[in-house]
């Protein structure tokens, strides 16, 4: 645990284990609080305050005499909208997609990490996989000449994924080593929201552990409505800045608007 963190150490073992939690890292339980406290390095007090944590928001569950487990979702909860999406959540790529691609031309790349693990219930389920399936989840930081822009977290199934590693993320965006993969891109389910950094994120893009981010969920869909990839992308608002222009349907009174064109403008 870093002392130069703005966190407690209690709260950097929580987030990290929760983003373990969240990969599908503790299928057959969690470590104790002794090994876990070994591991980071702390007391064991410490670590039982980020289990309650943990605990608190249902992410685990602590029965003495069978530790520490992770919660079982129900099924259908945290989906993924798919296919069967209203219109209006819907986004197609035309345009978004070449906005997105020119985006990452004009940007610098670090790759923080890629490797091929086993995938969560939860990536699974918006990449219409199978439980403990493969994936390749790579994270990566854009910068742009003022400094770091944004952290993006991809998961891609890992067949289409075959064809490039840290080496081609690291020079290309990801949507065109898709494509010369031979998946042709239909569209894309988009959410915008916000959330605040965490110590790991407030790292890598040079901000202060709880500023507001600008974080964006794209899941990707190929020509034939199969999931081709789940995008978690958090952005300095200060230096990103998403765009939609929108017109009427309809008569003047119509209360439908659609959106005609997207853009996004960083510095």
């Amino acid at each position: 645990m870093s002392p130069l963190l703005p966190l407690p150490k209690y709260h950097q073992i929580y987030l990290v284990l929760r983003e373990q939690l969240q990969e599908g890292r503790f299928a057959d339980g969690l470590p104790g609080e002794l090994a876990l406290a070994g591991q980071f390095g702390v007391a064991r007090v410490t670590v039982r305050k980020a289990l309650e944590q943990l605990s608190a928001e249902g992410l685990i569950d602590r029965t003495p005499g069978r530790g520490t487990r992770p919660r079982q979702k129900p099924p259908g909860a945290g989906a993924a909208a798919g296919p069967a999406s209203a219109p209006g959540s819907r986004m197609q790529l035309t345009g978004l997609l070449e906005n997105i691609v020119n985006m990452g031309l004009r940007t610098k790349v670090q790759v923080v990490s890629c490797e091929l693990i086993a995938s969560s219930d939860e990536v699974a389920q918006a990449l219409g996989i199978q439980p403990g399936a493969r994936v390749q989840k790579a994270v990566r930081v854009r910068s742009t000449g003022e400094g770091p822009l944004s952290v993006i977290t991809t998961h891609v199934p890992e067949p289409l994924a075959r064809g490039f590693g840290r080496k081609e993320l690291s020079r290309q965006p990801i949507l065109l080593l898709l494509e010369a993969s031979g998946v042709r891109i239909g569209r894309a389910v988009q959410t915008l929201s916000a959330r605040l950094a965490d110590a790991v994120v407030a790292r890598r893009l040079d901000v202060q552990a709880g500023s507001a981010l600008l974080a964006v969920t794209r899941l990707i869909y190929d020509e034939q409505e199969r999931p081709v990839q789940w995008l978690h992308g958090l952005y300095r608002p200060d230096r990103y800045q998403y765009q939609m222009q929108l017109s009427r349907v309809g008569s003047i009174d119509a209360k439908l608007w659609v959106s005609t064109e997207v853009s996004a403008h960083f510095h």
